[in-house]
């Protein structure tokens, strides 16, 4: 036998070894002995229920809710809900940046701890790449208790954990929530970094968030406690050990290059020029009341299928929330269910009108044919979504784009939007440069009557593989008015998508001067951008979208 080929022997055993002692590495902590907590009662005395008490009674059975479409005030809520917290604080979230905003929210979880708030802060483990040492720092808080949503136990070497544990680690937890004291919850699309808060030099996510009061946060907290006391949910010091803290959690927040002092100082500014902590303190903010259902999936569908079956037989709990006396049921749930069949049990079916905003859109066939039935019902469909241009995940668009010529066919009315389209207002240059817009929100309204918004996204992994959650709000009011700002709005920050008489497509602009402009392949590309979409659609990955 050559040598080349006794080399060759020796490099795949010396792989194979690799993967071997990876194999022998991965396996999870016991989770024996972990603590199984539940959230603070809603009657516990604080300055949150002092000022929600009157407003709560007045609409009995009524959540009020304040949409938060702008980034700077979305940031500025956050600020102002966790200064305002007295006993707890849970937060729940799929990314947490280490950039500036990420870095001022630490901060403000640890001066909350230190005057005593109770800390639960659970994040999926996909996207903590970098922060292990100020999760350690913040984790020695008496007052702060951090788990990791199916966590990679090589902290290192996290692509390779995909070699021996794919099942679990491709399943990710992408609810975003964050609740003071059983009393108020801000939830929706966003996630935490410079990005989601209308701030930096790259692209900008147009997203959309709800901050709520009312029967819908014990909702909230009771769904918190579920994953926080899920299968898939591990304290921080048994995936990161706490030897070697160097940091301690005062210091390491403003000492990482990745932070910027005039961007803090700007969300500082948004921060007390919206007043939001007076208004959310005295009751002032401009609620509006409706009955609200709260959509969230099983942490179970993070667990693979052989390890699902296990602890499906240790609770019999097919109930997420249990509903309050006075009220119907307002959790639709199904262990190990798919988001989308809850989302559907819990509105009616559209009859007129369905609007459809998602940043990724993937149908699938089973979605084409649900879409294809409701056009024959007559059901006016208008799907909002991102272009080429300002798509952030450009496989997720190969995906997509094979539906849009059968979808057109049936006469639904698609529309993408423009790299820049929502960054045409006043905004403060010296922080935003020449930013481009990606569409982030995920909403969609029926009829006028409801209006849905949360963290799902319209593609297989959002209905297959991650978990999420997200409100549907019966408010014919809310609807109409989100019916009518994007009615408006369309025509200008996105390209219509249409079917030449050949059956080519092409994009239609309209100017702010009413005037259009048709392209005929996807707009603000290049050459090679559209070659590589094209090759990624031919490949079998449909179901990882």
């Amino acid at each position: 036998m050559g040598s080349k080929y006794i080399n060759r022997i020796c490099t795949w055993c010396l792989k194979l070894g690799l993967i071997s002692i990876l194999a022998a590495c991965q396996n999870l902590p016991s989770q024996q002995g972990r603590s199984i907590e539940t959230h603070i009662t809603a009657d516990t005395p604080s300055s949150l229920a002092y000022a929600n008490a009157s407003l709560v009674s007045e609409h009995k059975g009524l959540s009020g809710l304040y949409p938060l479409d702008d980034g700077h005030e979305a940031f500025a809520a956050r600020i102002a809900l966790v200064r305002a917290a007295e006993h707890s604080l849970d937060v729940q979230y799929y990314i947490w940046r280490n950039d500036t905003s990420g870095q001022l929210l630490f901060h403000e979880l640890v001066l909350a701890a230190q005057r005593g708030v109770h800390v639960r802060l659970l994040l999926d483990d996909n996207n903590t790449v970098g922060l292990d040492n100020i999760l350690k720092a913040l984790n020695q808080e008496p007052n702060i208790e951090i788990r990791l949503f199916n966590p990679f136990m090589h902290r290192h070497w996290r692509a390779l954990s995909y070699m021996t544990d794919f099942a679990r680690l491709n399943r990710r937890m992408h609810n975003k929530s964050i609740t003071a004291d059983n009393q108020a919850t801000i939830l929706g699309g966003r996630n935490i970094g410079d990005e989601y808060f209308d701030m930096g030099k790259g692209t900008l996510f147009v997203d959309l968030d709800i901050l709520a009061i009312g029967p819908i946060v014990n909702q909230v907290s009771n769904n918190f406690d579920r994953y926080w006391n899920s299968a898939s949910s591990y304290p921080l010091n048994g995936i990161v050990h706490p030897r070697h803290i160097k940091l301690q959690a005062s210091m390491p927040i403003f000492k990482h290059r990745s932070f910027n002092h005039l961007r803090a100082n700007s969300y500082d500014n948004a921060y007390n020029r919206d007043n939001f902590a007076n208004r959310l303190l005295d009751g002032s903010l401009d609620y509006q009341w409706a009955h609200l259902i709260l959509v969230s999936d099983n942490p179970d569908k993070a667990l693979p299928k052989n390890r699902r079956k296990v602890e499906a037989t240790q609770s019999d709990n097919n109930l997420l929330i249990e509903p309050d006396t006075e009220q119907p049921p307002v959790i639709k749930y199904q262990k190990a269910s798919l988001t989308l069949n809850a989302l559907a049990a819990s509105v009616v079916e559209p009859q007129k009108d369905l609007l459809v905003i998602t940043p990724y859109f993937v149908p699938t066939q089973t979605g084409l044919e649900y879409l294809q039935k409701l056009r024959e019902e007559g059901v006016k469909i208008r799907i909002l979504t991102n272009s080429l241009a300002a798509t952030d995940v450009a496989a997720v668009h190969s995906g997509y784009s094979h539906y849009r010529t059968p979808l057109l066919k049936e006469g639904v009315e698609i529309y993408e939007l423009k790299n820049q389209g929502f960054l045409k207002g006043p905004r403060d240059r010296a922080f935003t440069g020449n930013s481009e817009s990606s569409l982030h929100a995920k909403t969609f309204t029926i009829d006028g009557q409801q209006l849905y918004i949360g963290s799902l996204n319209f593609d297989p992994r959002s209905a297959r593989l991650n978990t999420e959650m997200g409100v549907v709000i019966q408010s014919p009011e809310m609807a109409q008015f989100m019916n009518q700002a994007i009615n408006e709005a369309l025509p200008y920050v996105t390209y219509q998508v249409k079917l030449t008489p050949q059956g080519k497509l092409e994009w239609t602009e309209t100017n702010d001067k009413n005037q259009t402009k048709v392209y005929h392949h996807e707009p603000d590309t290049t050459f090679w951008q559209r070659v590589w979409v094209k090759m990624l659609s031919l490949l079998p990955l449909e179901s990882l979208l």
